[in-house]
């Protein structure tokens, strides 16, 4: 549908709503879904209604400048404007384009993140816990709530695999891009030479789901408890509070182990299967996306790659985009890693555009 139609199609919806809200004003339930309907198109209208406006102010001054009679004066002030009318018109056009881009549902969800070592020894998980920590300090600085749910450590500081809930506006709007292989290029504290390594980690943004989204089968559970292992002092060796959850048709195994009480550790690895038997079913139905949540991750090999975080050269690549930033200090500490965030949200919306443009 050309975009003039669907634009007065909205603005016949708009035109509606108000109108059924009068008749609906005593009903507060429809009145309810009417008025919140209405208030969803309200921004979009207002871009509309420039829009038009700005088609119309351009017909008026075409006719300016045909017209025999207007004076030198008056016909280069026209022109003058419609040069600036123009100029306006393809950013309405897009802002008018992403905002007929279908919303993601899952786009307002929470997400567990997940994150492990992959080649490289000791360094990638060095790297897996720097990554780690970006993360944290980035929802830090989006004023999100970042819950550590599972952490296993390999020494020097370093993790072998870590989970963490995060809460918040929008989370998983802004980090689902974030999944796939990260790949660092620095000199290892542990070399002594001075070489340069190269060493990777994986990352997996799920979107967190409710009860609501998916129902788990109490009898598709195997339920282990076992002594915790690992730091925690005396009571590491006295309570049996780490919990194991197999998903039995899935294969899936979640296993819990930092909290005390056996109850949270079951809640914690009940969250975590959840997210991703959810994701595994979204891939299912998103099956060009990836084809299981394996692909999403990839294997951890050097060569398969979304960005390099090269530290040498203070540089970090996103290779999807093309985007290059010398700011690796100040996206490891979360706050720049918003600028290659922002690049790609607008890269998956240029996308978009164009292929509702196509269609």
């Amino acid at each position: 549908m050309p975009l003039d139609a669907t634009l007065n199609k909205i603005l016949e919806r708009h035109n509606f709503l108000k109108e059924q809200m009068l008749i609906n004003i005593g009903d507060s339930d429809n009145f309810g879904k009417l008025s919140k309907e209405f208030s969803d198109l309200d921004d979009f209208v207002q871009v509309i209604w420039k829009y038009k406006k700005a088609q119309r102010e351009l017909a008026d001054l075409a006719n300016v400048l045909e017209d025999p009679v207007a004076d030198a004066d008056f016909r280069e002030l026209a022109q003058s404007e419609i040069e600036h009318l123009k100029e306006l018109m393809p950013a309405y056009e897009k802002e008018m384009k992403i905002m007929l881009i279908p919303k993601d549902a899952l786009d307002e969800k929470n997400a567990i993140l997940e994150i492990r070592a992959g080649t490289g020894g000791d360094e990638a998980g060095l790297f897996a816990a720097d990554l780690f920590r970006m993360y944290q300090k980035y929802s830090d600085y989006r004023g999100w709530r970042f819950e550590i749910l599972y952490i296993q450590e390999s020494g020097i500081g370093s993790l072998k695999e870590a989970s963490a809930s995060i809460s918040g506006k929008g989370v998983f709007s802004y980090l689902k891009f974030e999944s796939g292989v990260h790949r660092v290029q620095r000199v290892p504290v542990t070399e002594s030479s001075g070489r340069v390594h190269t060493s990777t980690a994986t990352v997996a943004v799920l979107p967190e789901a409710e009860e609501v989204d998916l129902k788990i089968d109490e009898t598709d559970l195997k339920i282990d408890v076992m002594r915790a292992s690992g730091a925690g002092g005396q009571h590491v060796n006295k309570t049996e509070s780490a919990v194991r959850i197999t998903h039995i048709p899935s294969g899936i195994v979640v296993t819990q182990q930092d909290e005390r009480s056996q109850h949270m550790n079951r809640l914690k690895a009940m969250k975590i299967l959840r997210a991703r038997l959810y994701e595994m079913e979204r891939q299912k139905l998103h099956s060009e996306r990836a084809e299981n949540r394996r692909l999403q991750v990839g294997t951890g090999e050097r060569s398969e790659r979304i960005r390099t975080y090269n530290y040498p050269q203070g540089r970090v690549s996103d290779h999807r985009i093309g985007l290059t930033l010398y700011k690796l200090s100040q996206i490891m500490e979360g706050e720049g890693l918003n600028e290659i965030i922002r690049a790609l949200l607008e890269a998956d919306q240029e996308d978009q555009i164009s292929n509702y443009s196509e269609e």
